[in-house]
């Protein structure tokens, strides 16, 4: 593929740039406490913390992955998009509060406000471990492949460049420099996606426009714009021709309700890589603007990183995975000097969430984890030197994990799958302390270490079952299990604060997710 000079030297000059400014502000920032260093000093405004809550969010998973099952099974894929938006609704209404009254700084920690020690120290295990095998591993794995279909170079040395480019704002300066590079970030990937997506619309427009070659790609490919599937609906694997069922990767109206709920709950309320950034902010009226602005990106997303694979599907794309159909897009029908843009785009939806993700990472393990098993007694500079060390092994043991990975199919359906072994446990452990006084550690304890066990089992004796249903089930069972045995527990039970009018919101909130939700109906009417 053609990578001309003004692409390389467009991609160039922004690496340089974006490390710059990471490494710029943690030079910068001479604070040396762990709340500078975790939680950016608790001064984020609105617009920055809905910048990089979709910065990090977004990333090669969403442009790479969710672009290969655009191309396989088509918009309704973008329920993990639509259904985000009114879950992040959910989020800054009832849970933001809970967690900025109770002065938190990390979900393992709430877990010890509510619970104890015990819990806590699991939950820190389980999520370092999925930070780092699951999330981390799979970016490094999608970029690199991305990098190598776009560029040629080989996937290696695309792993050690993001391991390089992701090292200069998630180790040096702390959450601060992360967010701050998110706000960059975010643009430089809205507007490089809207340009593939702009290409690619005028190519099935055959040069009539974005807005025609929108049209006419709803005319040839109706069926991919199906947003609730039925037992019946298939999908064709793109490379071998087999022919899935749609309906056990998207079960009908388990994408509106059960199992999709779970995932996003679990994602954007209780995810420690997420809800860092809310927990930064500098009141709780800014955190829930900046989680609603984050909510109305959200619902422009499908436009970036589905589209794309439903032309490259209308297209005739030759590819042999799902996952080669966006670079394939950009190959094919993105202009002399809009790839270096749309490049730097995806290096820097990859960048951003790695660093995001490895940040959290190191934060849960700093506060959650060496805290209590290896030094109780740690100063405020040897706590950020720990941080420091803790995200450069996150991002080696990521890097090393990513090539086990090509293996697998749609990475996204991949990730949504193994995180959904754990996240029903974590959700009825969090909802159940938060929202029901007679919850117990025992039955906490219980519900968080039968989680994966559970799931596993589901797994194998119910196969053919869609694994959002399979979620849903195990969050049923384990709500039971936890409920049963916090009832037979007559220990003391710990409680959080709950103030009167905790949960009041300003009107303009209100306003703009009623306005929201409205879109949302509207969407799925159209497109039942």
């Amino acid at each position: 593929m053609e990578f001309s000079t003004i692409d390389i030297t467009i991609l160039v000059i922004y690496l340089i740039g974006m490390m710059g400014f990471g490494i710029w502000i943690g030079i910068k920032d001479t604070s040396t406490t762990a709340a500078d260093y975790f939680l950016a000093s608790k001064s984020l405004p609105w617009w920055a913390v809905g910048g990089s809550l979709i910065a990090s969010n977004i990333s090669a998973e969403q442009m790479i992955g969710m672009a290969g099952s655009g191309f396989e099974v088509g918009m309704a894929i973008a329920t993990y998009e639509l259904m985000a938006a009114a879950t992040l609704l959910v989020v800054a209404k009832f849970l933001l509060p809970v967690f900025l009254e109770n002065g938190i700084q990390t979900m393992p920690q709430f877990i010890e406000k509510r619970f104890n020690g015990t819990v806590r120290t699991g939950l820190a295990i389980f999520w370092v471990s999925l930070f780092i095998f699951v999330n981390i591993s799979s970016l490094y794995y999608l970029g690199s492949l991305a990098i190598e279909r776009i560029i040629g170079l080989p996937m290696i040395y695309g792993v050690i460049g993001l391991v390089i480019y992701s090292a200069a704002f998630s180790i040096f300066g702390g959450l601060k420099a992360v967010v701050w590079t998110d706000v960059a970030q975010v643009i430089v990937l809205v507007f490089g996606g809207f340009v593939a997506t702009y290409f690619v619309l005028s190519a099935v427009g055959d040069g009539s426009g974005f807005l025609n070659g929108l049209k006419i790609l709803v005319e040839k490919a109706p069926e991919k714009f199906n947003m609730i599937f039925t037992k019946e609906d298939t999908y064709v694997e793109a490379g071998t021709g087999a022919i899935k069922s749609s309906y056990e990767l998207l079960p009908g109206l388990g994408v509106l309700i059960g199992g999709m709920w779970i995932a996003n709950m679990y994602y954007w309320g209780f995810n420690q890589y997420i809800i860092q950034r809310a927990l930064a902010a500098t009141s709780i009226k800014e955190s829930q603007k900046g989680v609603l602005f984050a909510a109305y990106l959200k619902i422009i997303m499908p436009l970036i990183v589905v589209i794309p694979g439903i032309a490259a599907f209308v297209l005739g794309a030759e590819i042999t995975k799902a996952d080669e159909a966006y670079p394939w897009v950009i190959s094919n029908y993105v202009g002399v000097g809009f790839k270096g843009v749309i490049v730097a785009a995806i290096i820097a939806a990859i960048g951003s969430s790695i660093s995001s993700m490895v940040n959290s990472a190191s934060t849960i393990y700093t506060l959650d984890i060496h805290t209590k098993l290896v030094s109780k007694e740690l100063s405020e500079e040897s706590l950020v030197r720990v941080g420091k060390i803790s995200a450069a092994v996150a991002l080696v043991i990521g890097a090393i994990v990513s090539p086990v990975l090509k293996s697998q199919g749609q990475i996204f359906q991949y990730i949504q799958e193994y995180t959904g072994f754990i996240s029903p446990g974590i959700l009825v452990v969090f909802l159940l302390g938060l929202f029901w006084p007679r919850a117990t550690t025992r039955g906490a304890l219980v519900a968080v270490f039968l989680a994966i066990p559970l799931s596993l089992i589901l797994k194998s004796t119910m196969s053919d079952v869609a694994f959002l249903h399979r979620m849903g089930i195990s969050f049923i069972i384990l709500t039971l299990i936890m409920v049963g045995v916090s009832l037979t527990d007559n220990s003391v039970r710990k409680t959080i604060s709950l103030p009167k009018g905790i949960f009041n919101t300003s009107a303009s909130f209100n306003i703009g997710s009623i306005i929201l939700f409205v879109i949302l109906a509207v969407f799925y009417a159209m497109f039942w």
